[in-house]
């Protein structure tokens, strides 16, 4: 089993940046794609980016390709997102999952195995 706990949001203005930072517990890190998913106001749930267990592959939504840049540290058992060029439509709660899936298919995943409490990212226009 593993626990995440993400920090780092917090509201920031648009044209800003921003890091999100995700902690692992457990010793199995290393097993599991790590990927990011948020939930904005009103709307659906939505695939942010995946990284493979290696570090080697990343994978993005659309929204958010070009923009931001995720990353894992695997001595450290952590995951971050880096967040540039940000818009008021990326205003949602960041939620770090964990799952044995590909990042590939992480992107067509509606619920991945294990998820953090979340952390609110809000931009201003």
């Amino acid at each position: 089993q593993v626990q995440l706990v993400e920090s780092g949001g917090r509201l920031v203005q648009a044209g800003g940046s921003l890091r999100l930072s995700c902690a692992a517990s457990g010793r199995t890190f290393t097993r599991y794609t790590m990927g990011w998913f948020r939930q904005g106001p009103g709307k659906e749930r939505e695939f942010v980016a995946a990284i493979s267990q290696s570090g080697g592959y990343q994978n993005y939504g659309g929204s958010v390709k070009g923009r931001f840049t995720i990353s894992r540290d695997n001595a450290k058992n952590t995951v971050l997102l880096q967040m540039n060029s940000l818009k008021p439509e990326d205003t949602a709660v960041y939620y770090c999952v964990a799952d044995i899936a590909t990042p590939q298919a992480m992107s067509v995943m509606t619920s991945p195995l294990y998820w953090g409490q979340g952390t609110q990212v809000t931009v201003s226009s």
